[in-house]
């Protein structure tokens, strides 16, 4: 993969050939085509090695291909690829956009050892850690997710789509046609699948007319394919039942035209892609319930019966071999649900929603969320250098006259609490600079954030607390704590609501407490040189800042004034700053490169605009690429007003 290829395609990564016939990698297959017709950049390589229990080639191939991608890239990894291997996702974790694309658990696969299952699970487990975000192919996978820590904030599904396929338009009259009934099960052999059980039923049925089709690689599992061999000469089928091998894409969908209805007994699936593609072929379908199954195929013309129940599914398929009028009525039930099936089109977007979700956070550029880690770690650095120092100096003079007040009442530590606190990098700032004895309670409502601001308030020497809460205007007044001296936060109001803003500056007020609010957006960015859409953009930006982002119409740019007017009606004194970021430009001697931070802002800037203006895409990704270009050349500076908000009670002096 040459580092120059563009930074903004999505790479999926695969174990081993990407042109297998199994459902994962259909999905895959068709849904990067999809996303390409769709004018999203995408493509899948195959990862040489062993997989998913991974040997040391596996280790060294999936560490090559991400380090020769260029910083910043979207990679989709199948969590066939990844889930053994937690050491490689790590090593990578901050430097790409890693995401998990998850069919199912590996711990879920059928025939596991416990020590094996219990491998799988925690290195999956660990791996899931260090991704952006997870994208399932159905919603029973998501909810298994929860078994292995993953926040359900960061978990997205995006069903498969279906390929149109020529299937049977109408039903055929009953039992007219002089043929034995074609029966067809498309899967590779394993013991997952179950082939072996509906070799069994079958057996049980020799006195009825039938054909059966086995469609499916034998190559996966050999040992499995040799032992159902054997099942099918002992119970004497070999002239009825047929093992095709792998199919091409044409060969299936001529394999599905010829049958007249589908059988699939497996035992555990994550969606179950072939239920979609029979019913898009118009035929019925008897099917297991197991795993997702049981939502999967809970459609019209579809019957189920428990998974593992031979006798159950024997009595299925005699049913419908001996009253050929309730086939015939299922499978008209099949052909009005194949006009229902989602396209691989629909597939694409719900994938790409998922994607630009993890990829910038819901609101864009500028949202503390479950998922936006590499944001707040990018940003923290500008942060930083663009706070108020004046007002960080005035705060600390005030908390100092506080604590030198009360300390012959024997003053406690002053308690601080830092609202929306992501990573800590508000506690990481604050913290040294405050001259006083001090306490920090921190709230955010991602533990995995939490976490890590945990981690992070070791070194700082004060003692640190955790609240994982999601503040509401109904729960800010419970949440402080009554003795709170300071509240603040970091680049959080412009994501509020008034409603929400106001019942924070009540609570505030109630216990005399200080409020330091910084790094708020204030509506303005301006790019040196300019470009005819600049104006455009910034339009675009503010008004996607007034949308909902949890707590109703968010204030937005106007967020500090509203706060400043707040507290004043409160009888506090109020100080504002500039806390502008200046970012771009060649890179000064002793100064960290923003390269990436100008690269994800500029890319939240355009998803956002897009979508207030989804008309407006052709010109703002060309002013997207006129930026990138010149960004590799250093010669891009950007400058983004933030302001900063101070309050003190009454009767005190700044």
């Amino acid at each position: 993969m040459p580092e120059s290829e563009a930074p903004h395609a999505i790479e999926f990564l695969v174990p081993g050939d990407p042109d297998q016939n199994t459902g994962g990698y259909r999905y895959v297959r068709k849904l990067v085509q999809a996303l390409n017709e769709r004018g999203q950049l995408a493509r899948v390589t195959g990862l040489d090695g062993q997989f998913p229990r991974p040997d040391k080639k596996a280790f060294e191939e999936l560490d090559r291909r991400l380090t020769a991608l260029p910083e910043g890239t979207c990679v989709i990894l199948d969590g066939l690829a990844m889930g053994g291997l937690p050491d490689v996702v790590e090593k990578h974790h901050g430097r790409l956009t890693l995401l998990a694309l998850v069919h199912h658990p590996l711990a879920d696969e059928t025939g596991l050892s416990e020590p094996d299952r219990q491998w799988f699970l925690d290195s999956e487990r660990r791996a899931l850690a260090f991704v952006s975000g997870v994208v399932t192919t159905s919603r029973y996978t998501a909810a298994r997710l929860a078994d292995y820590n993953v926040p359900e904030a960061w978990v997205r599904v995006a069903e498969p789509g279906v390929s149109v396929l020529a299937g049977k338009s109408e039903p055929a009259p009953a039992d007219d046609s002089g043929e034995a009934p074609h029966l067809l099960c498309v899967a590779h052999l394993s013991p997952r699948k179950a082939q072996h059980q509906l070799v069994a039923a079958l057996a049980a049925l020799k006195s009825l007319s039938w054909q059966c089709s086995l469609a499916g690689s034998d190559s996966r599992n050999a040992g499995y394919a040799c032992q159902l061999r054997k099942q099918i000469a002992e119970s004497g089928l070999s002239d009825r039942v047929t093992l095709t091998g792998e199919l091409d894409e044409a060969g299936l969908t001529d394999m599905y035209r010829r049958a007249d209805l589908f059988v699939f007994p497996s035992l555990y699936e994550g969606y179950g892609m072939v239920i979609d593609e029979a019913l898009a072929a118009g035929l019925p379908i008897i099917s297991s319930d197991g795993g997702a199954l049981a939502n999967t195929a809970e459609r019209p013309g579809v019957v189920q019966y428990s998974a593992g129940d031979v006798q159950a599914l024997t009595a299925r398929i005699e049913q419908w071999l001996t009253h050929p009028e309730e086939l015939a009525h299922a499978r008209k039930l099949a052909v009005r649900e194949s006009r229902q099936v989602r396209s691989w089109r629909a597939a694409a977007d719900d994938f790409l929603s998922a994607v630009e979700q993890f990829r910038y956070g819901a609101s864009g550029w500028h949202q503390h969320s479950a998922f936006d880690s590499q944001w707040l770690s990018a940003r923290e650095a500008a942060d930083h250098k663009a706070r108020s120092r004046e007002l960080t100096a005035a705060l600390n003079q005030w908390l100092a006259d506080r604590y030198e007040q009360q300390a012959g009442f024997q003053a406690r530590p002053c308690r601080i609490v830092d609202i929306g606190t992501g990573r800590g990098s508000n506690v990481v700032y604050l913290a040294p600079a405050l001259q006083v004895p001090q306490t920090w309670l921190a709230v955010d409502q991602d533990q995995a954030l939490l976490r890590e601001a945990r981690e992070r308030a070791r070194g700082l020497d004060v003692p640190f607390e955790t609240a994982p809460v999601q503040l509401t205007p109904e729960n800010i007044e419970q949440i402080l704590p009554q003795d709170t001296a300071l509240v603040t936060a970091s680049a959080l109001i412009d994501l509020v609501s008034r409603p929400w803003l106001t019942a924070l500056g009540r609570a505030v007020a109630n216990r005399n407490a200080a409020v330091l609010i910084v790094l708020s957006y204030a509506g303005r960015f301006e790019l040196s040189p300019e470009h005819p859409e600049d104006e455009l953009l910034r339009d675009l930006v503010n008004r996607h800042q007034h949308g909902d982002k949890g707590t109703g119409a968010a204030l937005g740019p106007d967020a500090s004034d509203v706060l400043a007017t707040l507290m004043s009606e409160a009888g506090y004194s109020v100080q504002t700053a500039e806390s502008s970021w200046v970012l771009g430009g060649p890179d000064r001697p002793g100064e960290c490169s923003n390269t990436s931070l100008i690269r994800m802002l500029m890319h939240g800037w355009v998803e956002a605009a897009i979508e207030q203006s989804p008309e407006s895409r052709p010109q703002l990704e060309r002013w997207l690429s006129a930026r990138e270009a010149l960004l590799a050349e250093g010669a891009l500076q950007i400058v983004v007003h933030h302001t900063d908000v101070l309050a003190l009670p009454p009767e005190s002096t700044v």
